[in-house]
């Protein structure tokens, strides 16, 4: 018999990727594009600098630096600031980033709860997921007190040293753990930041036991967090939620307290999004 594909029928249309979208090598990658994200990338954590600055702390020419830079200003997704004569992330990647949020129930589906846990507590309710080493704080419900822990949405901090974090690192195995442990070394904030890799081990198993983690000013002096896990159907923690507050009001006599509404807030998320906790 002859093909046994008939010449009218239709051709098959690409279902948004290519055959080869796994190779990553440097023939399927934009170069201009992937150093204009690194120049976005890096403005966002490092924000209001000028272009001399900028460009020097990336090793770019100011040349290179600014035509990125004005490229992205005409997408809205950076701004400059005719003043001080620096730049700063735009408008728009927000707009951008609020779109990503929506992509998960857990964003939607968490803010009654923190409001719970801030009217609770009386103290800030956050919470956040783990992206590259990070936490990305991804909701948050203010307390009404003048003194107050802030961490809007889209603020990264280092997993050893937040609260969150340290309830994500808990439920990672050994192999992950030890992967994140040599990646980079454990920056210090303040004298009690755990930068040791056995101390943090031992505060983890500790946090894993009792089902809470506590940052004790080891980000911000003066602050402390008190936060428990969020997990999904497979058992697996996709989230942390947890209150922040000035140590003068979170002092260690209320610490049994708030974690008793942060672990039963995060058993409450877990159910609402269909999770399963497995411990």
């Amino acid at each position: 018999m002859g093909s046994s594909e008939s010449p009218d029928q239709p051709v098959r249309k690409a279902r948004g990727r290519p055959r080869d979208w796994h190779d990553k090598t440097a023939q399927n990658t934009i170069k201009s594009l992937d150093r204009a994200m690194e120049v976005f990338e890096f403005l966002s954590e490092a924000q209001g600098r000028a272009l001399s600055t900028l460009a020097a702390d990336m090793g770019q020419s100011p040349a290179t630096v600014y035509r990125i830079l004005v490229t992205l200003e005409g997408r809205g997704l950076v701004e400059f600031d005719p003043v001080d004569q620096v730049w700063h992330v735009g408008a728009r990647a927000f707009i951008i980033g609020a779109r990503f949020l929506k992509r998960t129930s857990l964003v939607e589906r968490a803010r009654p709860f923190l409001r719970q846990l801030m009217e609770d507590t009386g103290e800030t309710a956050n919470l956040g997921i783990e992206q590259n080493g990070h936490v990305l704080f991804v909701s948050q419900v203010e307390t009404h007190a003048s003194i107050r822990a802030f961490f809007p949405p889209g603020t990264l901090s280092r997993l050893h040293a937040s609260g969150i974090g340290k309830a994500l690192m808990a439920q990672m195995g050994p192999t992950q753990l030890d992967r994140f442990l040599n990646d980079a070394p454990l920056e210090r904030f303040t004298e009690f930041t755990l930068t040791d890799p056995d101390a943090l081990k031992a505060d983890l198993a500790a946090t894993r036991a009792r089902g809470y983690a506590i940052d004790g000013e080891e980000r911000n002096l003066g602050m402390r967090c008190i936060a428990a896990p969020v997990f999904d159907m497979n058992g697996e923690a996709v989230g942390g939620i947890s209150v922040s507050g000035p140590t003068a009001r979170v002092g260690s006599e209320r610490i049994a307290d708030f974690s008793a509404d942060v672990v039963a807030g995060a058993k409450e998320l877990t159910v609402a999004i269909g999770g399963s906790a497995t411990s």
